[in-house]
């Protein structure tokens, strides 16, 4: 998959079949409309064109508004289109002045002039241009003059997989990570960097790796103990990763860490990623260390049973 950063470093194809959106979780509903553009594609003998954006929409449009959280960062969402096998991915910077430009503007000057669009696949309800007045109708109306075909998928095709990047963040919010996996069709996962922690873990046999997650926006899953797959410079290990404030260890503060299994190698300043497979129980907090390091020898019998290691 090619990767282009702004709309005139593309090179203008002759047979683009094209979609667009923000595409925030690469989640499955996501996947029925990037399965029709491939198909699509195969049959026109084109190219996938997926346009999406960065920032995200609505941090610049409503820029007060600190709810936002993302299922993906941009570099994580590059790595789950590339498995869905998209040939280029197109990321538009979106500024205040972008905002402003017109549905028609926006056929134009990116869909026909820069992109060179023969097939335009949209899901049903899909807004764009300046004040979403863009519409499935308008690009209709549009398509025989400026001579692209296209798609719109049916309320009812992304209806029979009932999902939305919304479900999503609600099921992670409550640390139900096996559902929000179910709906994203691939496990939820954070990309983070190994930072130095107070070592605390050694000291009862279990040494715990403390990432730091880049990306503000990304969302972080309830507070709790999870099993969870850790990736380590493509070796995957098991592991067990709590998301909380320490209550055991004084003045410790809110922290994400993962003991990984097996696993001794020094990997400080080094990026990993986590994938969540299921949440083992809520963070407590322990009358002493021995008593944590009870509790931590049960929870990895429950990580060993849920995945299968």
């Amino acid at each position: 998959m090619k990767v282009y950063r702004s709309i005139t470093s593309f090179p203008k194809i002759t047979n683009a079949i094209v979609t667009q959106g923000t595409f925030d979780g690469v989640h499955i509903a996501h996947q029925v409309i990037l399965k029709q553009l491939k198909e699509i594609a195969q049959v026109k003998g084109g190219e996938t064109v997926l346009i999406t954006f960065d920032p995200h929409p609505r941090t610049v449009l409503f820029p007060e508004d600190h709810g936002l959280q993302l299922l993906n960062t941009p570099e994580e969402k590059i790595a789950l289109l590339e498995k869905e096998g998209i040939d280029h991915l197109v990321i538009l910077p979106f500024t205040k002045e972008f905002s402003r430009l017109s549905s028609l503007d926006f056929i134009k000057d990116i869909l026909l002039d820069a992109i060179g669009t023969k097939y335009l696949v949209i899901g049903y309800n899909h807004r764009f241009g300046k004040n979403r007045e863009g519409s499935f109708e308008h690009l209709k109306d549009y398509a025989p003059t400026y001579g692209f075909e296209i798609l719109e998928i049916s309320a009812q095709d992304l209806d029979e997989v009932a999902v939305s990047s919304t479900k999503i963040r609600n099921a992670l919010q409550q640390g139900d990570v096996a559902l929000a996996s179910r709906f994203l069709g691939h496990p939820y996962a954070i990309d983070a960097k190994v930072v130095e922690g107070k070592q605390l873990g050694r000291t009862i046999g279990y040494p715990t790796a403390n990432l730091f997650i880049e990306h503000p926006l990304k969302l972080i899953p309830q507070d709790g103990v999870y099993a969870v797959w850790v990736l380590v410079q493509d070796k995957k290990y098991g592991g067990m990763l709590n998301i909380g404030n320490n209550p055991t260890v004084a003045l410790k503060g809110r922290s994400i860490e993962v003991n990984i299994f097996n696993f001794s190698e020094t990997i400080y300043n080094q990026n990993i990623s986590v994938q969540f497979v299921d949440k083992i129980r809520e963070e407590e907090k322990f009358n002493s260390l021995q008593e944590l390091k009870t509790r931590l020898e049960l929870d990895k019998l429950q990580a060993l049973k849920i995945l299968a290691y």
